[in-house]
């Protein structure tokens, strides 16, 4: 058996609560953010707090809280009443605890109280460093600085698609003479992730950035911690670094979020943001039809101008015609004075010229045709020497096989029957002996 001193458990964990309760002047007022919130059936509000170290975010320290139901009432409500919001995952809080060490359940902050003042105040500290840090880096005025479009009527919406500033804003543009295009990015518009859920929105978009004109991010009323998404340096860093105009209507009428401050049109309400699209196409009607109105001035300006033009051209161009005219005449009449005395001089030259060459042309014709018949008779005597009857006379004869003439003694077979022609008839002879020769 062992010897070692020693206590059990449940008795050193009295001592650690002991201790605990001896070294600790409790209550304290504790700094942290809460990373977990749950409100059970009995009405405990059970927390997990963190407090982060260094730009990572990475808890340094972790503690589990709990705020008891006979307080946590009075606390909820205090809590609202001062900031428009409940306690929420992700707030930093100010609060009054006191240590519960259970030798089961271990250590417990338990909270008696909590200071909504800091929890405002760490939201504006926040919110003034997001817009330095945007500031530092160049990007603070960029979606501010981009060109607004004549037309804004293709429009992507960053939104809930249960909200009624949504609807709102349906509602207004469907009232106007316009048709809008309207496509929606369904987001969470509040809370702990509304922050990755509008950044995410955004990204959809961007990703079809040439079918939109603009893009719109609306929500309805809420308190300062309802609109904290909206100071936070992620999103406010993809709104202000935005492709596309991004016009906000936040619903809000007291203090503009960091998202405002870099978009490129900020508006109190989404209904508000619809007006204005409507009045930018009120905007680009009237210029248009100014233009309108101003080009088809214009254009009778100009046909008033050809018209003077074309009766000063017409005027002149009918007295050049009649000068023109009268000179022609003249011209015409030279003409056919000098065409009549040419072609009487052409005709006794032609009649002269006819008679001498008809007196040739009998002598050559008969010259011509004399030779000719010469010519005609020698080419009949060729003809009549070449006639088969009168080379058959000459004692040739022509074999036939098969009713076709022979001219080679390979095509005749010993046995063949053939056929002779001679000067005066026929003589039907049988092959014995064929003697073939090649060239």
């Amino acid at each position: 058996m062992s010897t070692v001193k020693h206590i059990s458990l449940s008795k050193f964990q009295s001592l650690i609560k002991r201790k605990l309760e001896e070294a600790l002047p409790l209550p304290c007022w504790v700094t942290a953010e809460i990373s977990e919130l749950k409100v059970n059936y009995s009405g405990h509000c059970y927390l997990e707090l963190v407090e982060k170290g260094g730009d990572n975010g990475v808890p340094c320290a972790k503690a589990g809280a709990v705020i008891w139901r006979n307080a946590y009432g009075m606390i909820s409500s205090f809590f609202r009443s001062e900031t428009g919001s409940d306690l929420a995952v992700g707030m930093n809080v100010l609060m009054k605890v006191t240590v519960s060490y259970h030798e089961l359940y271990g250590l417990t902050l338990v909270v008696t109280d909590i200071d909504p003042l800091y929890t405002l105040g760490d939201m504006e500290r926040q919110r003034q460093k997001t817009i330095a840090r945007l500031k530092e880096e160049g990007v603070f005025d960029m979606n501010r600085s981009l060109p607004a479009p004549a037309v804004m009527q293709r429009i992507a919406v960053v939104s809930s698609r249960n909200a009624a500033g949504f609807q709102d804003f349906m509602n207004e543009l469907a009232l106007s003479p316009y048709r809008f295009e309207v496509e929606l990015f369904d987001s969470f518009m509040q809370g702990h992730g509304a922050e990755e859920s509008v950044i995410e929105a955004l990204g959809r978009i961007c990703d079809r950035g040439e079918l939109f004109d603009v893009v719109v991010v609306i929500r309805g009323g809420g308190s300062q911690s309802d609109l904290a998404a909206f100071d936070s340096y992620r999103l406010c860093s993809h709104i202000a670094q935005f492709p596309l105009p991004v016009v906000t209507g936040i619903g809000h009428d007291k203090d503009q979020s960091v998202a405002d401050l870099v978009s490129a049109v900020a508006l109190k309400t989404p209904t508000a943001v619809a007006r204005f699209l409507i009045d930018s196409m009120d905007e680009a009607d009237s210029w248009l039809a100014s233009a309108l109105s101003e080009v088809t001035q214009l254009a009778v300006e100009l046909l008033e101008e050809e018209r003077r033009q074309v009766r000063e051209y017409t005027f002149g161009l009918s007295h050049a015609v009649s000068g023109l005219t009268r000179s022609v005449e003249r011209r015409l009449e030279k003409l056919a004075s000098e065409i009549s005395g040419a072609a009487a001089a052409y005709l006794a030259s032609s009649r002269f010229a006819l008679q001498s060459a008809g007196t040739g042309v009998e002598a050559g014709a008969r010259a011509v045709l004399a030779g000719e018949k010469q010519r005609l008779g020698a080419v009949a005597r060729l003809v009549e020497s070449r006639d088969p009857k009168n080379i058959l006379a000459l004692g040739f004869a022509v074999v036939r096989k098969d009713g076709r003439a022979i001219v080679d003694a390979s095509a005749v077979a010993p046995g063949d029957l053939l056929e002779v022609a001679l000067h005066r008839g026929t003589v039907s002879a049988r092959a014995e002996q064929i003697n073939a020769k090649t060239k």
